[in-house]
């Protein structure tokens, strides 16, 4: 599991952060919680989704695939609008077959949130990121 460099919304400085932490990451610098941006795998899933203390997006996603690609921005401006609410977690498909599996994922992007290791929402397709807020405030309550 790589950590993802990520720059705090509130001061620009750039801190490391882990894929599973106690808590929610915070600045090194401000203290003020960052975006919280992990790759998760086959063998890295369940830890780093289930032990999130906050709603987890996931997004199921591959290298070659446009509408993936599209998306990936507005994924990562949600976890920067919500840092200290949200967790973004990407899990490439074509390094990680079992994830897909377990979820019987036919098509990427498909986009889910977790609440407490349970499944709340699913999306498949790619969407502006305004039907994305909407999508995950209906989801997170």
């Amino acid at each position: 599991m790589a950590n993802h460099v990520v720059a705090c919304p509130s001061c620009g400085t750039r801190n490391r952060v882990p894929a599973v932490a106690k808590g929610v990451p915070q600045c090194a610098h401000c203290h003020r919680p960052l975006p919280w941006i992990a790759d998760a795998d086959d063998q890295s899933f369940d830890e780093v989704v289930n032990t999130a203390g906050v709603p987890v997006l996931l997004d199921l996603w591959a290298p070659w695939c446009g509408p993936c690609r599209q998306v990936s921005p507005a994924l990562e401006r949600l976890a920067t609008e919500r840092a200290g609410k949200l967790k973004l977690v990407k899990v490439n498909v074509d390094i990680s077959p079992l994830v897909q599996a377990r979820f019987q994922v036919q098509s990427i992007p498909t986009l889910m949130v977790f609440r407490k290791g349970q499944q709340v929402a699913r999306q498949s397709g790619a969407m502006p990121l305004n039907h994305l807020r909407t999508w995950l405030d209906r989801a997170v309550g």
